[in-house]
Protein backbone atom coordinates (compact mmCIF):
# COMPACT_ATOMS: atom_id res chain seq x y z
CA UNK A 1 0.00 0.00 0.00
CA UNK A 2 1.59 3.34 -0.89
CA UNK A 3 1.98 6.10 1.57
CA UNK A 4 -1.40 8.67 0.93
CA UNK A 5 -0.55 12.20 -0.05
CA UNK A 6 -2.37 15.16 1.91
CA UNK A 7 -4.85 17.44 -0.26
CA UNK A 8 -5.23 21.06 0.66
CA UNK A 9 -8.73 20.51 0.23
CA UNK A 10 -9.43 18.36 3.04
CA UNK A 11 -12.19 19.27 5.59
CA UNK A 12 -14.29 21.41 4.22
CA UNK A 13 -17.56 22.32 5.49
CA UNK A 14 -20.91 23.39 4.30
CA UNK A 15 -23.26 26.61 4.33
CA UNK A 16 -26.52 25.99 4.96
CA UNK A 17 -27.85 29.74 4.53
CA UNK A 18 -30.71 29.64 2.04
CA UNK A 19 -29.24 31.31 -1.42
CA UNK A 20 -31.09 34.52 -2.21
CA UNK A 21 -29.86 35.08 -5.80
CA UNK A 22 -30.16 31.12 -6.73
CA UNK A 23 -33.98 29.84 -6.84
CA UNK A 24 -34.73 26.22 -6.50
CA UNK A 25 -32.65 25.13 -3.95
CA UNK A 26 -34.49 26.32 -0.95
CA UNK A 27 -36.29 23.21 -0.22
CA UNK A 28 -32.72 21.45 0.07
CA UNK A 29 -31.33 23.68 2.28
CA UNK A 30 -34.54 23.27 4.36
CA UNK A 31 -33.88 19.72 3.99
CA UNK A 32 -29.92 19.27 5.19
CA UNK A 33 -31.15 21.94 7.93
CA UNK A 34 -33.48 19.28 9.12
CA UNK A 35 -31.56 16.48 8.93
CA UNK A 36 -29.39 14.48 11.27
CA UNK A 37 -25.86 14.92 9.50
CA UNK A 38 -26.28 18.91 9.94
CA UNK A 39 -24.10 18.88 12.33
CA UNK A 40 -21.67 16.67 10.79
CA UNK A 41 -21.99 18.91 7.66
CA UNK A 42 -21.26 22.71 9.52
CA UNK A 43 -19.08 21.94 12.38
CA UNK A 44 -15.69 23.73 11.95
CA UNK A 45 -13.64 22.57 14.60
CA UNK A 46 -9.65 23.76 14.86
CA UNK A 47 -7.75 21.43 13.09
CA UNK A 48 -4.23 22.33 12.58
CA UNK A 49 -2.76 21.61 9.27
CA UNK A 50 0.43 19.42 10.71
CA UNK A 51 -2.36 17.32 12.70
CA UNK A 52 -3.69 16.23 9.31
CA UNK A 53 -0.68 15.47 7.15
CA UNK A 54 0.47 13.19 10.43
CA UNK A 55 -2.45 11.69 10.73
CA UNK A 56 -3.21 10.37 7.19
CA UNK A 57 0.87 9.88 6.88
CA UNK A 58 0.67 7.42 9.91
CA UNK A 59 -3.07 5.80 9.82
CA UNK A 60 -3.45 2.31 10.05
CA UNK A 61 -6.46 0.85 9.64
CA UNK A 62 -7.04 -2.25 11.69
CA UNK A 63 -10.26 -4.18 11.97
CA UNK A 64 -11.14 -6.44 15.35
CA UNK A 65 -14.23 -8.28 15.77
CA UNK A 66 -15.80 -6.61 12.92
CA UNK A 67 -14.88 -3.05 14.24
CA UNK A 68 -12.72 -0.47 12.35
CA UNK A 69 -10.23 1.40 14.50
CA UNK A 70 -8.20 4.10 13.07
CA UNK A 71 -4.69 4.45 14.76
CA UNK A 72 -2.37 7.18 14.00
CA UNK A 73 0.49 8.49 15.49
CA UNK A 74 -0.01 12.72 16.26
CA UNK A 75 2.69 14.73 18.31
CA UNK A 76 4.15 11.45 19.18
CA UNK A 77 0.49 10.32 20.73
CA UNK A 78 -1.37 7.51 19.59
CA UNK A 79 -4.73 8.38 18.56
CA UNK A 80 -7.48 6.03 17.79
CA UNK A 81 -10.92 6.76 16.12
CA UNK A 82 -13.65 4.13 16.33
CA UNK A 83 -17.33 4.08 14.66
CA UNK A 84 -18.41 5.53 18.14
CA UNK A 85 -16.33 8.06 18.45
CA UNK A 86 -17.07 9.99 15.49
CA UNK A 87 -20.85 9.57 15.99
CA UNK A 88 -20.51 10.79 19.47
CA UNK A 89 -18.16 13.59 18.42
CA UNK A 90 -19.94 14.42 15.20
CA UNK A 91 -23.08 14.40 16.93
CA UNK A 92 -25.00 11.63 14.98
CA UNK A 93 -28.04 9.29 16.12
CA UNK A 94 -27.52 6.76 13.73
CA UNK A 95 -26.67 3.68 15.92
CA UNK A 96 -30.08 1.93 14.96
CA UNK A 97 -30.01 3.17 11.57
CA UNK A 98 -29.80 1.38 7.86
CA UNK A 99 -26.63 0.29 6.45
CA UNK A 100 -27.92 -0.63 3.21
CA UNK A 101 -31.39 -1.43 1.97
CA UNK A 102 -32.66 -4.95 0.34
CA UNK A 103 -32.62 -4.58 -3.30
CA UNK A 104 -36.36 -4.68 -3.92
CA UNK A 105 -37.07 -1.90 -1.52
CA UNK A 106 -34.54 0.47 -3.55
CA UNK A 107 -36.09 -0.47 -6.69
CA UNK A 108 -39.63 0.00 -5.37
CA UNK A 109 -38.06 2.97 -3.50
CA UNK A 110 -36.61 4.46 -7.07
CA UNK A 111 -40.22 4.14 -9.13
CA UNK A 112 -42.17 5.62 -6.13
CA UNK A 113 -40.25 8.77 -6.23
CA UNK A 114 -39.68 8.28 -9.81
CA UNK A 115 -35.93 8.65 -10.01
CA UNK A 116 -33.96 6.98 -13.66
CA UNK A 117 -32.20 3.81 -13.43
CA UNK A 118 -30.16 4.24 -16.63
CA UNK A 119 -26.26 4.03 -16.96
CA UNK A 120 -26.04 8.04 -16.79
CA UNK A 121 -27.31 8.12 -13.19
CA UNK A 122 -26.43 4.90 -11.37
CA UNK A 123 -25.37 5.09 -7.62
CA UNK A 124 -23.99 1.94 -5.82
CA UNK A 125 -26.82 0.35 -3.44
CA UNK A 126 -25.12 1.84 -0.02
CA UNK A 127 -25.20 5.36 -1.87
CA UNK A 128 -29.09 4.59 -2.86
CA UNK A 129 -30.28 3.46 0.38
CA UNK A 130 -28.63 6.38 2.08
CA UNK A 131 -30.55 8.81 -0.08
CA UNK A 132 -33.80 6.18 0.42
CA UNK A 133 -33.47 7.09 4.19
CA UNK A 134 -32.98 10.69 4.06
CA UNK A 135 -36.33 10.99 1.68
CA UNK A 136 -38.31 8.85 4.24
CA UNK A 137 -36.71 10.39 7.09
CA UNK A 138 -35.01 7.11 7.89
CA UNK A 139 -31.74 7.11 9.95
CA UNK A 140 -29.07 5.64 7.52
CA UNK A 141 -25.30 4.58 9.02
CA UNK A 142 -23.37 6.99 7.33
CA UNK A 143 -20.23 6.36 9.55
CA UNK A 144 -20.23 2.75 7.98
CA UNK A 145 -20.40 4.03 4.54
CA UNK A 146 -17.53 6.25 5.62
CA UNK A 147 -15.35 3.93 6.96
CA UNK A 148 -15.97 1.40 4.55
CA UNK A 149 -14.94 3.75 2.04
CA UNK A 150 -11.96 5.24 3.61
CA UNK A 151 -10.83 1.19 4.72
CA UNK A 152 -11.70 0.77 0.56
CA UNK A 153 -8.98 4.05 -0.68
CA UNK A 154 -6.49 3.50 1.64
CA UNK A 155 -6.20 -0.28 0.83
CA UNK A 156 -5.94 1.24 -2.98
CA UNK A 157 -3.67 3.87 -2.21
CA UNK A 158 -5.86 6.37 -3.12
CA UNK A 159 -4.54 9.36 -2.35
CA UNK A 160 -6.45 11.97 -0.17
Amino acid sequence: MSTPTFAKTHNLIAFLEKPSKSNGFEQIVDFLNANQIKYALMASPAIYTSCIKQFWTTLKIKTVNDNVRLQALIDGKKVVITEASIRHDLKLKDTEGTSCLPNAMIFEEWARIGAKTTSWNKFNSTMESAIICLINNQKFKFLKYILDHLKKNLEAGVPF
